[in-house]
């Protein structure tokens, strides 16, 4: 089989999908699939086409990235990263070409040859004997430290699997999240990924034309593509809840468009709607993510009344610079296992930090709580025990999002505050520099309101 599709492009093409209905016979193989297009950019933007491959059961696989050429082959035993090997069903698929950006002026024009062989296939080779082991055990109660947010090569990612997962154990990294680009073939065999050193997550990246979100925890392939009139941002964080999995807005108020497309925000139903989480921490914090914007965001978002907990996640898609220091969350579960650490995420038992460990307690009356947690009304003593902080740094209380107290940080050691009844809906604890970058801030303590 042999069939090829060819068009033209213009900015009126932008963010849509279009589709390549094509048909496999009966005996094929190996499918082999080349995009092209040209130009590859236009006045210093780049042209972002990816190809969604779907077979007559549904999704095959998707190739998030760059570039003006995109090749894909597919059998039984193999199949280009991102997309999922296996046999070739008979019938109708389609290939799926995203317009992330299509830039105004000289038209893009594209080609989309698809063939198949029916040559046969070797199997793959034999897995080589390993010795027997032990399950991997499953420490319990505890802080976890880790990260919710990065990609591999199976999207826009420079390094595989292996490499990510050699340098969050050279991080000392206690969970790790594989979130690649609007696809899920980077968690074939995930669960053989766990060690007992480390605990391998799924999830992807929902990469949508307008915002990106994680879904955490999820396995199967959760459909991004916002369709007015038929799927929405929220019914798109309702099916990542039904899966199972917890539902975070991605550096929201990162760079947009043109350069980074759909980096930023914009649905008015999902601000922040049903979402449980906000990833307030992307990267670096003085990275180009405007983190500082997105902490004062959640700020408001808590203002409204919402308990929405706050996450970190490197977004890495390769090997950070030697002295690089990412946000990464620090998680208090009852398990190192996905479930556990999800649960306590969604709670908001978690701090994030670059180096510092910082907690956050309290008590009123006769109850006491820890970040996450709820405090009856009444006057409350809210307690920071922090450590491992370098010099010149500042201790801060946030409440209600502005700063009540600071103080200078020592390395280690530990501050109390009393809060008089109805002083506060909220609070929260920041570390940061003498430079003002932030180094570590805690989930809320929450007060139970008026009525």
């Amino acid at each position: 089989m042999q069939a090829s599709f060819s068009g033209a492009l213009t900015e009126r093409d932008w963010k849509r999908h279009i589709s390549h209905p094509f048909e496999v016979p009966s005996g094929a193989t190996r499918l082999f699939i080349r995009l092209r297009f040209e130009p590859p950019a236009v006045n210093g933007i780049d042209t972002m086409l990816c190809l969604s491959l779907f077979d007559p059961t549904g999704f095959r696989g998707a190739g998030h990235r760059g570039g003006a050429q995109h090749d894909v082959v597919i059998d039984a035993t193999h199949a280009t990263p991102g997309y999922l090997p296996g046999s070739l069903q008979a019938g109708q698929w389609d290939a799926v070409i995203d317009t992330h950006m299509v830039a105004p002026g000289a038209p893009c024009r594209y080609t989309l040859d698809i063939s198949t062989s029916d040559e046969p296939v070797a199997p793959p080779a034999p897995p080589e004997p390993t010795p027997v082991t032990r399950p991997t055990k499953t420490p319990g109660r505890g802080w976890y430290r880790g990260d919710l947010h990065a990609h591999t090569v199976h999207s826009d990612g420079e390094w595989d699997i292996p490499a990510l997962l050699e340098a969050a154990r050279a991080r000392h990294l206690d969970f790790v999240a594989l979130t690649d680009h609007n696809t899920i073939a980077q968690l074939h065999n995930l669960d053989i990924l766990t060690t007992d050193d480390l605990l391998v997550m799924g999830g992807m990246e929902l990469t949508t034309f307008w915002g990106h979100a994680l879904s955490l925890g999820t396995r199967r392939w959760i459909d991004w593509r916002v369709r007015t009139g038929e799927r929405s941002m929220p019914q798109i964080a309702a099916d990542v809840e039904k899966e199972g999995g917890l539902f975070v807005i991605a550096h929201p108020l990162a760079p947009g468009d043109p350069f980074c497309t759909g980096c930023d925000w914009r649905y008015v139903d999902m601000m922040p709607g049903t979402a449980r989480a906000v990833e307030v921490w992307n990267g670096l914090w003085n990275g180009d993510s405007n983190n500082e914007a997105a902490l004062a965001l959640w700020y408001q978002w808590l203002n409204w009344g919402l308990r929405i907990t706050a996450t970190a996640g490197t977004d890495a898609h390769g090997p950070a610079p030697a002295g690089a220091c990412p946000g990464f969350n620090v998680v208090y579960a009852t398990r190192r296992d996905e479930g556990a650490i999800l649960r306590a995420i969604a709670h908001g038992r978690l701090y994030l930090s670059s180096g510092p460990a910082l907690e956050l307690t309290g008590a009123s009356g006769t109850t006491t709580g820890m970040m996450g947690d709820m405090l009856p009304r009444g006057a409350a003593t809210i307690q920071a025990r922090w450590r491992d902080v370098p010099p010149g740094a500042r201790l801060r209380l946030i409440a209600n999002g502005a700063q009540i107290d600071e103080d200078i940080a020592t390395p280690g050691g530990e501050r109390s505050w009393t809060l008089n009844e109805g002083e506060a809906q909220w609070c929260v604890a920041e570390i940061r520099a003498a430079d003002g970058e932030l180094l570590a801030v805690t989930n809320p303590i929450y007060f139970e309101p008026e009525e």
